[in-house]
């Protein structure tokens, strides 16, 4: 697993970024091994880190399984944590794995992908 950060910034402060790992890259250099998201808008990074997928995200890291059984466990309904899944699966968050099943078929876990996730906001 990795680090997330999730923060606030620049699309020049982005920008900025990706060409001093390429600098680092061009150089031999290993650079961090780190997964930025990087919003604009503090308000778009709070509307896709939510305190209720935050605690997704934790139920995910805590117990990888079903969104049927993550959602039972948090006491929410099944197609509002599937959306939310979707959200964190788009942003890098949470995998999806197939695994099987004893004796019969498969079923989809819902996995974090991060050990930690940062949160930065700044507002200017």
């Amino acid at each position: 697993m990795r680090n997330v950060i999730v923060k606030t910034g620049t699309t020049e402060e982005f920008f900025a970024q990706v060409r001093e790992t390429a600098i680092q890259l061009d150089r031999g250099e290993v650079p961090k091994a780190e997964y930025t998201l990087t919003f604009e808008d503090p308000g778009d990074m709070f509307a896709v880190m939510s305190p209720a997928r935050l605690e997704l995200f934790r139920a995910a890291k805590s117990d990888p399984s079903s969104i049927t059984a993550i959602a039972h466990r948090l006491n929410r309904d099944r197609s509002t944590v599937k959306k939310d899944v979707d959200i964190l699966v788009a942003a890098g968050l949470l995998n999806i794995e197939d695994v099987p099943l004893p004796g019969h078929g498969r079923q989809k876990h819902v996995r974090a992908a991060a050990d930690i996730i940062q949160l930065q906001a700044v507002v200017a």
